[in-house]
């Protein structure tokens, strides 16, 4: 997990989700692991989310330690039928293709990084992933979109913001940890573009359209705190204390006790995509890819939307080739004649 955070530079999300991907490999060799001696613990909760709490960290410090100490799985002990047993455990609990290879590619670098260090253990080039079938992208079209912010045209300071995070994601095409990380410091009204960290550490710059960049200043001009996060959560009081549902005792919030979540804007795009009325199966990352969509329906180059998104190979990007391609309808046209 060093070596991921220092060297890789991995996000803290791609992190967690490593350590959870090895300790479940874990749990599968040795299903002892699985209770602690004071009782059973949630793994999931203990290694898959980003820790909020001291009680949090203290748990996946508890977990971690145990499985070091525990566990007699070594990298020389552990063989190439131990992770196709694995693998089909996974298939087995319901998850799919693409899950299961991504739990292989955790392990893979694991592996790689065994290798490098000179454990025996084995060969990463021997883990291969499953073939998949070709991804299925679900976008929303001009008009369904439009229906989409409709539903936040409200006065309210929630609506403002839900306006302004739809419009931002569907200008930029951002991943949800890239939105959710923002600070309002960083966007320049001026030429309407910011950087973003994405992926692996990349930066690339990603530009607003004239109306994204006009909601997301009426949502800053509606708020009246000082904290730093572009898109927060908005139950606190006027001396930025938090509230809470049952009353307790207030606090005051740091920037990141407002910042909203991966689940939240998730969440809340579902939500309005059902008051909405349309019928897909609606998540955030729809609205990206309904970025890239739009720029490839209306003649942008492959290889610039691959920039736009971030993605390290183009092979990636080509998935929305399959989806709409409006050269190929413009020559079934002109040589189709119907019969």
């Amino acid at each position: 997990m060093t070596y991921l955070r220092i060297h890789r530079q991995s996000s803290e999300r791609t992190v967690e989700q490593y350590a959870f991907h090895l300790s479940e490999l874990l749990r599968y060799l040795e299903p002892e692991l699985e209770v602690f001696e004071d009782g059973p613990t949630d793994f999931r909760l203990a290694f898959y989310r980003i820790p909020k709490t001291a009680e949090k960290k203290a748990e996946k410090t508890r977990v971690r330690n145990f499985l070091l100490t525990q566990s007699r799985a070594t990298s020389e002990n552990v063989s190439m039928a131990d992770l196709d047993g694995f693998r089909v455990f996974l298939v087995q609990k319901g998850l799919s293709v693409g899950t299961a290879n991504a739990y292989m590619v955790s392990i893979r670098s694991f592996l790689k990084f065994l290798k490098k260090r000179g454990e025996s253990s084995i060969d990463p080039t021997a883990v291969e992933l499953a073939k998949r079938r070709d991804r299925h992208v679900t976008f929303l079209d001009a008009t369904e979109i439009e229906r989409l912010f409709e539903t936040a045209s409200g006065d309210d300071i929630r609506d403002k913001r839900d306006l302004a995070i739809l419009e931002c994601v569907y200008s930029t095409g951002l991943r949800i940890s890239e939105l959710t990380s923002l600070d309002r410091s960083r966007i320049n009204f001026e030429t309407r573009e910011f950087a973003v960290r994405g992926k692996g550490g990349k930066i690339r710059v990603v530009y607003l359209t004239e109306r994204a960049a006009k909601r997301i200043s009426e949502y800053l001009e509606a708020r009246e705190d000082a904290f730093e996060p572009l898109f927060i959560r908005h139950n606190f009081d006027s001396k930025n204390l938090f509230v809470t549902p049952k009353n307790e005792e207030k606090r005051p919030l740091s920037d990141e006790d407002v910042r909203l979540t991966r689940n939240f804007i998730t969440t809340m795009v579902s939500k309005r995509a059902l008051q909405a009325g349309i019928v897909k199966d609606v998540s955030a990352h729809t609205l990206r890819h309904s970025f890239a969509t739009t720029l490839l329906t209306n003649g942008a180059d492959i290889r610039a939307i691959q920039e736009l998104l971030g993605h390290s190979s183009i092979t990636t990007t080509q998935v929305y080739t399959h989806v709409t391609n409006p050269r190929l309808k413009e020559i079934h046209g002109r040589f189709h004649s119907g019969g």
